[in-house]
């Protein structure tokens, strides 16, 4: 029996709508970091792909995949894949959280806490 919760559907338009919100969540949290010298973090956005390009050179890749309805995430640990289900994207793997996981992987990348 899977741990992985079952993914809500959605109309494209609220998948839009949702990746956009996560994506722009991201983006707001690095800009309040570099703007509070937390972290030399740089985004860098085209489309659904945002990349968080750490200090050290080591990058997060985020990206949007309409076709099925998920966000992909690529960090030093590996790459993630995450549906919509009850409110949150949930690996589609073991149903972790995706703003937990990211958050783990940019504080491990970073060299220091970070939360999103």
């Amino acid at each position: 029996m899977s741990t992985v919760p079952a993914a809500d559907p959605l109309s494209a338009l609220d998948y839009q709508r949702e990746t956009s919100a996560l994506l722009g969540r991201i983006e707001a949290a690095a800009d309040a970091w570099l703007q509070d010298d937390v972290i030399d973090i740089d985004t860098h956005r085209t489309g659904g792909l945002l990349e968080l390009l750490f200090p050290n050179g080591s990058k997060i890749i985020i990206n949007t995949q309409p076709p099925l309805q998920e966000v992909w995430m690529a960090a030093k640990a590996g790459g993630f894949h995450y549906r919509f289900s009850g409110g949150q994207w949930r690996d589609t793997r073991d149903g972790s959280e995706f703003i937990a996981a990211l958050s783990t992987h940019a504080s491990a990348q970073g060299g220091k806490p970070l939360r999103f």
